[in-house]
């Protein structure tokens, strides 16, 4: 899946054929938090814990998505949320 096909899948009413992370961020920009957060928490590695660092500052609950920052090795994110998972996506659609 591209990002391009990520970002027009949003039109639908439910998430695209996917790996869970790119399911738990299409869920997030849905507004669906918790749906978002339990694909996150399920799965492991650096990726997940930005994503679930980033779902973090989406609830606002800093200190929480500071851990996952730290748990993921990278720098709390600065910039805007839409920057954020754009910055995700992109990555995650890359990769596959």
């Amino acid at each position: 899946m591209t990002f391009d096909e990520l970002v027009e899948s949003l039109q639908r009413d439910s998430p695209p054929e996917a790996g869970a992370l790119l399911r738990a961020l299409w869920l997030a920009r849905k507004g669906d938090w918790d749906g978002a957060h339990k694909l996150a928490s399920d799965v492991a590695g650096t990726m997940a814990a930005r994503i679930h660092a980033y779902l973090h500052r989406v609830e606002g609950d800093r200190s929480n998505a500071r851990y996952w920052y730290r748990q993921a090795g990278v720098a709390a994110e600065a910039g805007t949320l839409e920057d954020e998972w754009d910055r995700l996506a992109r990555e995650l659609t890359t990769r596959s």
